[in-house]
């Protein structure tokens, strides 16, 4: 993985107030980078605040919502830096954007897609699409910067470590330095009990019941090489977001002999869908996200679309038949 740039290590000493900022829709590898770059921060004397668009839609969030506030009035342009996290500029940052536009800003992402010389040419960027999560990139700058991990800071990093890794199971021969980086974490005081347990406690009694609605209208396609499910715009307006559970529900689809990726639609507005997209080994579908608008991982990505699921159901089978015929 890269080292953290000089710029970016200048760009934080020479500053005194910090917003640390991430994605709309955060994640737990966005909202553990921004903590504890936070935790960092203050830890130097600097003033540091999380800041979000939201909404924290994932169980494993609830408890880390109430963390993340607006902009203090006394923050401005000639006292103040932005900072964005887990994500490739401001424009991804939802609707706080135009309060973070009269601020200079730095970047840390781990994203293979991403347009940071257009969003911000000028921005201090540190980047590293190896890397399996942001936090570890973070991970690297607290120490570039001469501190070591408090147990909070390693418990945040963890946690975001394991959800965009789910819980370590996507590493491969080839993650050494990342299982290295988590026994790190573990020493410093991070519990992966504690981290397993935020990640797949507290599931609601309607969770299970829309999974199970979602799971009873699989769809096998190209000799089960793809398996493909949605949610009604009824069942979003019943439900919610507050009541998914992907992580389970893309675990068990995965597990299906034979299957390469997975696509569930979820008409979330009366007028278009999420898309959210899955795979294994070879199948990268970061590639088919970006050519129809979205973006993400590799094996883990997701897009937003016009119309109708019968509509963007096509959409999804012709890509994948480009792949798989």
């Amino acid at each position: 993985m890269n080292s953290p740039p000089d710029e970016l290590i200048d760009f934080i000493k020479t500053g005194s107030k910090f917003i640390v900022a991430g994605h709309k829709e955060p994640d737990g590898d966005c909202v553990g980078s921004q903590l504890a770059l936070r935790s960092a921060l203050r830890r130097l004397g600097k003033e540091a605040v999380v800041c979000s668009a939201g909404p924290f839609k994932r169980t494993e969030l609830k408890n880390y919502s109430e963390q993340f506030t607006g902009i203090p009035s006394d923050y401005n342009k000639s006292n103040s830096k932005v900072i964005i996290v887990d994500c490739s500029g401001k424009e991804r940052t939802g609707s706080i954007q135009e309060l973070l536009d009269e601020f200079p800003c730095a970047i840390i992402d781990h994203h293979a897609a991403s347009t940071h010389s257009i969003s911000a040419p000028d921005a201090p960027v540190y980047t590293d699409a190896d890397s399996p999560s942001c936090t570890l990139l973070v991970e690297k700058l607290i120490t570039a910067l001469g501190l070591e991990l408090t147990a909070e800071e390693a418990q945040a990093l963890l946690f975001g470590l394991c959800t965009d890794t789910g819980f370590l199971r996507h590493l491969t021969d080839k993650d050494a330095q990342t299982l290295e980086a988590a026994a790190r974490m573990v020493k410093s005081g991070a519990s992966p009990k504690t981290v397993y347990n935020i990640m797949n406690g507290g599931k609601s009694f309607n969770s299970r019941v829309i999974m199970g609605r979602i799971l009873s209208r699989i769809e096998s396609h190209f000799g089960g090489k793809l398996i493909l499910s949605y949610e009604t715009f009824e069942e979003f307006s019943a439900f919610g977001f507050e009541n998914r559970d992907s992580e389970n529900l893309n675990k068990m689809l995965l597990s299906i002999e034979g299957v390469q990726a997975i696509v569930i639609i979820r008409q979330e507005y009366a007028e278009d869908c999420t898309v959210s997209l899955r795979s294994v080994d070879n199948v990268d579908v970061a590639q088919i996200a970006a050519s129809l608008g979205g973006g993400g991982h590799r094996n883990a990505s997701g897009l937003t679309l016009k119309g109708d699921i019968p509509y963007i159901k096509q959409i999804m089978l012709n890509t994948f038949k480009n792949i798989f015929d």
